[in-house]
């Protein structure tokens, strides 16, 4: 009997102490719970590590080292027309230096490639006419000089009445038709170079630049009008393309063109249009110069593609290869200070390699065109992370 009481004692017991070590274990369970719920709000506040969703964190730098190409947003709905085009120097950027008279080649002082600044010569050349401008300008010169001298004695008389005013009149007519003479003179000396009593003179270069050619050389004879040498300034180039006159006739000055060039894909600007230039070939000219970047070199062989209307209110229109699609929706990757982000957007019509955007941008944008997929795997690979 006393065995079974302790028995039954001792059962009791074990179940208080299961009840107690419970009660224990859900407290402490509850406790855990509690204090990792701020740590998970924290966390949501922090945004996972301060990456958000949609958002991919590349600098400039590392953008470009990744080939990854921005573009501007271009606007226009008509067709896009492709243009062949190449670099050439802006008109007043080149110049074809020449001599003003017949003349031989002394010396050459410039070679292919130096720079040079305005007025500096480019050659020495000597010649007999030239010689002879120089003596006709100083003969009119002290004729002058002797003919206003004679008019200042005519004046004393004619004060003093030893002869009569009419002459002292004269003899004025006569000395500023002289002293014309005399500028007249002086001016074509300083055309031909402003050659030195001998007939020697410098031919200059009328605009800073790199010289491109020398065409003489010394002991070389140049006629008048002949060319000595070329200077360009290869920092003021810009676009020439030929186009279709129905074309050129639709593009206006300010339009948006993406030109392709030896050295990537860039935005340019149409700053004229020429319809009537190629009459032999019918063809009209589009001049245009690159925005936001260097200038492509002289002589690059490039292609522009332009919306023919010109219309500045017409769809925005980015590189086909810049719409990505994510996750099932259309999107682009518009840059910002730090990073690009994916804007969901509604595509249009595509033509000519781009794509219209009737929804979602505002064109002020700039996005991400050639590689554009890059960031969207870079995107994805961080969500897949983030799931883990």
């Amino acid at each position: 009997m006393l065995k079974a009481r302790s028995k039954k004692a001792l059962l009791l017991g074990g179940v208080a102490v299961l009840i107690v070590m419970g009660g224990l274990a859900w407290r402490t369970l509850d406790m855990r719970s509690s204090s990792e719920e701020p740590a998970a709000e924290e966390v949501a506040e922090r945004g996972e590590g301060d990456t958000v969703e949609g958002f991919i964190p590349l600098s400039e730098e590392q953008a470009r080292a990744a080939g990854i190409q921005v573009v501007s947003i271009m606007r226009g709905g008509g067709a896009e027309a492709r243009l062949s085009g190449r670099v050439v120097p802006m008109v007043d950027a080149r110049a074809m230096v020449s001599s003003a008279v017949n003349g031989r080649v002394e010396r050459i002082l410039v070679a292919p490639g130096q720079v040079v600044r305005i007025g500096q010569p480019l050659a020495v050349l000597v010649s007999g006419e030239a010689a002879g401008l120089r003596a006709e300008a100083d003969a009119a010169r002290a004729a002058a000089i002797a003919a206003e001298q004679s008019h200042e004695r005519d004046e004393d008389l004619a004060d003093i009445g030893v002869v009569a005013r009419r002459e002292a009149e004269i003899s004025h007519a006569q000395a500023a038709s002289a002293q014309a003479m005399a500028r007249a003179a002086q001016a074509r000396v300083a055309a031909a170079g402003a050659p030195s009593a001998s007939g020697r003179f410098n031919v200059s270069s009328p605009i800073a630049g790199v010289v491109t050619s020398v065409q003489v050389g010394p002991g070389g004879f140049v006629a008048q009008g002949g060319v000595v040498a070329e200077v360009a300034d290869p920092a003021r180039v810009e676009m020439v393309f030929n186009a279709p006159p129905a074309v050129a006739a639709r593009v206006r000055v300010s339009s948006r063109l993406r030109v392709d060039t030896p050295e990537g894909q860039i935005d340019a600007v149409v700053t004229g249009v020429a319809v009537g230039a190629g009459q032999e070939t019918g063809a009209a000219v589009i001049r245009a110069r690159a925005v936001g970047v260097a200038q492509p070199p002289v002589g690059s062989a490039v292609t522009g593609s332009v919306l023919a209307d010109g219309a500045s209110n017409g769809a925005l229109t980015v590189p086909s290869e810049a719409v990505q699609m994510v996750d099932g929706a259309t999107v682009v990757f518009v840059q910002t200070g730090e990073g690009f982000r994916a804007q969901p957007v509604l595509a249009g019509r595509q033509a000519g390699g781009a794509t219209e955007i009737l929804r979602g941008l505002t064109g002020t944008e700039k996005v991400a065109a050639a590689n554009a997929f890059l960031l969207k795997a870079e995107m994805a690979k961080g969500e897949a992370e983030h799931g883990h």
